[in-house]
């Protein structure tokens, strides 16, 4: 037990299971499938494909989750933004309807979790750094604007059919009023319970309201469908980013809930990866359309009180029983109806919070999420993500190779050094230059370090005599760094200018010394502390044993 608790987290999470837990995963379990249900026929509307196929990704999809997942409160199945991503990316290369869209949309399931699977398997958790913050908010925000779009035929009818308005909109509107006021209940449920009795009882289809008709009963069978290589290259670009935005989407869900909880500690990036692979390889193989965690599911599922994966076992449970027996009964479901579900889930994708906090805090975040949101909306879905990612990485680039540096003095009545422009009450002794440099020092900033030392030489008013440089910063040192550094050395020592180092931290001087620039510089060119640096260079330079009484005269 103890070998496949490390493989299964279920059973691990099962071995301290009571039977309030069991109650609680149950109803957890039912709620959840209370609202999946007539989520997931909405958002396979939504990619393009028959409602059934919905209700397919929300089955064994959820037991492949439960079983490798580590979140206890995720509820995994069909959303928004993926069912937007499949409808763009399936439907370039197969027409929307056909048996061909179908397949293409099962085979890109299944190379989304084989991705996820591997990068699990390989432990690539860490590619959470990589999408940031305002990627994602400024891509899902246009994803929920291009949804909503999407959506507005169907929520009106073609040409404003004035029934389909009626259904459309009032539905839309109890659903964002019970948002409001009534979160807890059911609205989704009940308002598909009461459109379907009033369209079946009023005949409302033959009046001119798009209804979803013949639902197939039963469950999804094992379906092996053909792969070629050319499907495979025409779809493995999309897979790609599904995979990555699913995988993001969905561990930031899982980790703000495992927060909540103070469980934090026990969501893993890699076995999430290993959960959600699992989950679409089998979407991919019973016929559904790629998954990940839902936002709105996974929060009604936590405070329904899930306590482990059983309940994800319960709710895929309910959909199946819905696919044996009660299919028949959403025939008469207005598709109108299912528009107005779609557009209330994306209300929650906007993320207007993001702007207001980047614009009070980091605007060179908003400007990322601002090229990410315009991208997306204007050029395209996989379009405006890689430029987002593009756009984010280069500006980390271009941070790390011109980092923040400071010119230290000493505050008054003290041995401490800080930045002069933050601090002016700070002193400086003419001729002695203090920098603390707040990053690696590597190939892509050693040109601006060794323009930032002559340009700060330059607005000295007096001769440079020696140099402080605060290494506490300083992570790594490279080879091309070591380098300047020695030229750097050459310079100020053909010129007579000391040069020290304070509070170098153990990798750094490893290098320093297997490059020899350790010896050449001198041992007592390396301080513990800033000030036991400044009192050698002014001994050194200026002849004085006490920096405060050299800086008192001179000032």
């Amino acid at each position: 037990m103890n070998v496949l608790s490390k493989f299964f987290p279920l059973l691990a999470q099962l071995r301290s299971y009571g039977g309030g837990d069991l109650r609680s995963d149950v109803m957890a379990g039912l709620t959840t499938a209370v609202m999946l249900i007539p989520q997931g026929m909405a958002y396979a509307m939504l990619a393009g494909l028959p409602p059934i196929v919905g209700l397919y990704a929300s089955t064994v999809p959820l037991v492949g989750y439960a079983l490798f997942g580590s979140s206890r409160q995720l509820a995994v199945g069909p959303v928004a933004v993926l069912s937007l991503m499949t409808a763009a990316s399936v439907g370039a290369i197969a027409e929307t309807g056909t048996d061909a869209y179908l397949t293409y949309a099962l085979i890109l399931a299944l190379m989304v979790g084989v991705i996820q699977f591997v990068m699990g398997i390989a432990r690539l958790g860490i590619v959470t750094n990589f999408l940031s913050h305002p990627v994602l908010s400024g891509f899902t925000s246009a994803a929920a604007l291009i949804i909503a779009f999407s959506q507005f035929d169907s929520l009106v009818g073609p040409g404003f059919h004035p029934l389909t308005m009626v259904v459309g909109l009032s539905s839309l509107l109890f659903l964002l009023a019970i948002r409001v006021w009534r979160p807890s209940f059911p609205g989704m449920f009940f308002i598909v319970l009461v459109s379907t009795a009033v369209a079946w009882a009023l005949g409302l289809d033959a009046r001119g309201l798009e209804v979803v008709g013949e639902v197939p009963t039963g469950l999804p069978g094992l379906m092996v469908v053909p792969i070629t290589w050319e499907v495979v290259e025409a779809l493995l670009p999309a897979a790609v980013v599904i995979a990555l935005v699913g995988f993001m989407e969905s561990f930031a869900v899982a980790k703000k809930i495992a927060e909540g909880h103070g469980e934090d500690d026990q969501l893993e990036a890699n076995r999430e990866l290993l959960g959600l692979g699992a989950a679409n390889i089998g979407a991919g193989l019973f016929g559904g359309y790629p998954v990940t965690g839902g936002f709105s599911r996974s929060a009604v599922n936590d405070k329904a009180g899930a306590r482990s994966n059983l309940a994800a076992v319960i709710t895929a449970a309910a959909v199946v029983a819905t696919l044996l027996f009660l299919t028949d009964l959403f025939y008469f479901l207005p598709q109108a109806v299912l528009a107005a579900i779609i557009m209330t889930a994306i209300v929650g994708l906007i993320d207007l919070e993001a702007v207001k906090h980047l614009w009070q805090v980091k605007r060179d975040g908003l400007v990322i999420l601002v090229l990410t949101f315009a991208s997306t909306l204007l050029i395209g879905i996989e379009e405006g993500l890689a430029i987002g990612i593009g756009a984010s990485l280069l500006w980390f680039i271009i941070r790390a190779t011109r980092p923040h540096t400071a010119v230290l003095g000493r505050l008054p009545g003290t041995t401490s050094y800080r930045n002069l422009d933050r601090h002016p009450e700070a002193r400086t002794i003419p001729g002695l230059l203090l920098v603390r440099i707040d990053s690696q020092f590597f190939f892509g900033n050693v040109s601006f370090l060794k323009d930032t030392l002559v340009q700060l030489e330059k607005e000295m008013d007096e001769p440079l005599q020696a140099v402080v440089i605060d290494a506490s910063s300083i992570n790594q040192l490279d080879s091309s760094a070591e380098l300047a550094l020695h030229r750097i050395l050459e310079d100020y020592q053909e010129r007579g200018v000391e040069l020290y180092f304070a509070k170098t931290k153990g990798p750094v001087l490893d290098v320093m010394r297997a490059s020899k620039f350790f010896q050449d510089l001198g041992e007592e060119h390396f301080t513990y502390r800033i000030h036991q640096a400044v009192e050698k260079a002014c001994e050194r330079c200026f002849g004085a044993d006490d920096p405060y009484a050299l800086e008192e005269n001179q000032n």
